[in-house]
């Protein structure tokens, strides 16, 4: 009896999501293009981080090396952006990581990846509050010393700075006119606002550039000391001078935070079923956005550090103060306008309705209580949940610091990343149970036939015990292969994370120590060996617009950046996290693994075989 009762708790656990004819999405009334997307992806990160995080990454995590941080982070998210294109060309529905994960791993990893994912969301308008914040501090000059305002008085008519609250007052009322507007017409504008975003920072960098001094990227200590920092020089605060202050343990530290500007390409696989052609405008949009969003980044964190030393550059200080750095106090209300009108307008997209859209799913798939399903997104519902997630943002800035939301951002995004990595790395090795055509014949294979399965792959089966690892018997995948592929990535998985946690501890490998050397030769080994294996199983034969290619390095690759990113963490980090996961697990295992799909035998719910 209990070895019956566990087996059926644990089919409960991977069942996975059937793939409906009607899935609820949220209409908007257009058809979207390429450009739209790539609009989309470009908007929201090059909206409210882009003023902001090159302050915060330059000065205490990374130095100039800030550049290469937003590489290995625009790296990073181009792996999983061409696992997420993948998805989308394979599966046009609305659900991002949500959804891949329900229909490809089960339902526990589904939950896990919507709880993150609302988390994440959540991490968003606390951030965007805390935006709010320095742009009203902009406009008012209040974080900035008196030395700096009364060089700006100097410079700015007194009429401009006694009439600030006035026009902060009518930008806000106009924005809030223009999300009030149908979707069709806000789009227009939105477009419109991503263009004069990418010119204003293409003026910010032309800027840099023209004004810059690569001095600025090879500091001594001889600087510290005459920009009277120090007497004695310390390490800890500044660094230790040059390109790379922090060493490579802060370029890794930088990455992992600006991780944040690179995630909104997840943004466009929720408006999938809105594509005119998702096939192909999904991976190209999810591609386009990505590279578009590394040029600016890249060149505004270069024409920031090149303008000022970043010792610098303090905390919750902002990228329009460089102008005052260099004596250009207009420039500076100039970008600071575009700092408040940017985090403005992008406030309400980027906050209330992902989450409102991430609820109402999980509850349609009884993971949440159905009643949140219909109340979310009637009128009331959805003016009562943007007062509730705006209080606890509003109440989340107190206690947390920007760097600590940031974090906790990244590391949501991260653990999404290596889910839909591993989710491509399964699904490319699996028969066409994905397929909507098939889908009827396949529920019938998985629901008894059994015996056929073993008559076909009789002989391949006798002679597989250790020849069918890398010899398999069949030239497309079978249900066999499928669980062999299953086995060896979730070991993977786990080898790639011991690896990680070794590799954290660089200063024992560069020291010579034989013992962490041989542990990574050691698992280097079992990795090489088993990634062979799954090399040398048949893939789907099944045509698609966009394949990530190169499976499975490239998913696996995906995987180990994101491990060894979500390693450089701080445990206050991983605490908060911790302490959210809790609350999720007591809200699945008292109510949503009872009333999922898995206790609703009517849909039909798939398990993993």
């Amino acid at each position: 009896m209990l070895h019956q009762a566990l087996r059926r708790f644990g089919q409960k656990l991977v069942c996975r999501r059937p793939l409906e004819k009607e899935v609820y999405h949220f209409e908007y009334g257009m058809k979207l293009s390429t450009l739209d997307f790539v609009a989309l992806g470009v908007g929201h990160p090059v909206g409210v981080a882009v003023y902001f995080l090159a302050n915060e990454v330059a000065g205490n995590q990374a130095g100039p090396s800030i550049v290469i941080s937003i590489l290995v982070a625009g790296l990073t998210s181009l792996l999983a952006g061409l696992c997420y294109a993948e998805f989308g060309a394979r599966l046009p529905r609305s659900g991002s990581a949500y959804l891949y994960t329900y229909v490809t791993m089960g339902e526990l990893w589904a939950f896990i990846t919507g709880w993150n994912l609302i988390l994440s969301l959540v991490a968003d308008g606390v951030i965007v509050v805390q935006a709010w914040t320095l742009g009203f501090d902009i406009l008012y000059g209040n974080r900035i010393s008196e030395t700096l305002h009364e060089s700006i008085s100097q410079h700015v008519p007194q009429v401009i700075a006694g009439n600030l609250g006035y026009f902060a007052i009518i930008l806000l009322l106009f924005t809030i006119e223009i999300q009030d507007l149908p979707y069709h017409e806000y789009h227009i504008i939105f477009k419109l606002l991503t263009l004069v975003r990418l010119l204003v920072l293409s003026f910010v960098i032309i800027s840099g550039f023209v004004k810059g001094d690569l001095h600025n990227w090879n500091l001594t200590e001889e600087d510290y000391v005459k920009a009277g920092l120090n007497d004695t020089f310390s390490l800890r605060p500044l660094g230790s001078g040059g390109f790379v202050p922090f060493g490579f343990e802060g370029i890794l530290r930088g990455a992992a935070t600006c991780l944040y500007v690179f995630i909104g390409f997840d943004s466009i696989v929720t408006r999938v079923e809105e594509a005119q052609t998702p096939q192909r405008s999904i991976p190209k949009g999810i591609v386009i956005s990505l590279l578009i969003c590394f040029l600016v980044y890249f060149g505004v964190s270069a024409a920031l550090t090149l303008t000022v030393p970043y010792y610098q550059l303090r905390p919750g200080s902002t990228l329009p103060e460089a102008f005052l750095h260099i004596g250009w106090a207009t420039a500076y209300y100039a970008v600071a306008v575009s700092v408040f009108f940017s985090i403005v307008t992008g406030s309400d997209t980027n906050f209330t309705f992902p989450i409102c859209q991430v609820i109402h799913v999980m509850a349609k798939d009884g993971l949440l209580f159905p009643v949140l399903a219909s109340f979310i997104i009637s009128t009331y519902g959805h003016i009562l949940t943007t007062v509730i997630f705006v209080t606890m943002a509003a109440i989340m800035t107190f206690l947390f610091g920007l760097t600590d939301l940031l974090d906790l951002r990244s590391l949501g995004t991260l653990i999404s990343y290596s889910l839909v990595a591993f989710c491509v790395l399964i699904i490319r090795y699996q028969p066409e149970w994905m397929n909507e055509e098939n889908e009827a014949q396949v529920q019938d294979e998985n629901g008894g036939n059994e015996a056929q399965m073993q008559e076909e792959n009789g002989p391949a089966a006798e002679k597989q015990p250790l020849q069918g690892l890398f010899f398999p018997g069949s030239p497309t995948p079978t249900p066999l292969s499928g669980q062999m592929v299953v086995v060896c990535s979730s070991l993977l998985a786990l080898l790639l994370t011991l690896l990680c946690l070794v590799l954290a501890q660089w200063p024992g490998l560069l020291s010579g120590d034989p013992a962490p050397i041989t542990v990574v030769v050691l698992l280097l080994v079992l990795i090489t060996g088993i990634t062979g294996v799954i090399w040398r199983q048949p893939q789907s034969s099944t045509p698609l617009p966009f394949k990530v290619p190169a499976v499975p390095l490239l998913p696996l690759l995906s995987i180990f950046v994101n491990v060894c990113l979500m390693m450089q963490m701080t445990a206050g980090t991983w605490l908060r996290f911790g302490v959210w996961m809790l609350i999720g697990f007591a809200f699945y295992l008292g109510y949503g693994i009872w009333h999922s799909l898995v206790a609703q035998p009517h849909l039909k719910a798939q398990t993993v075989d």
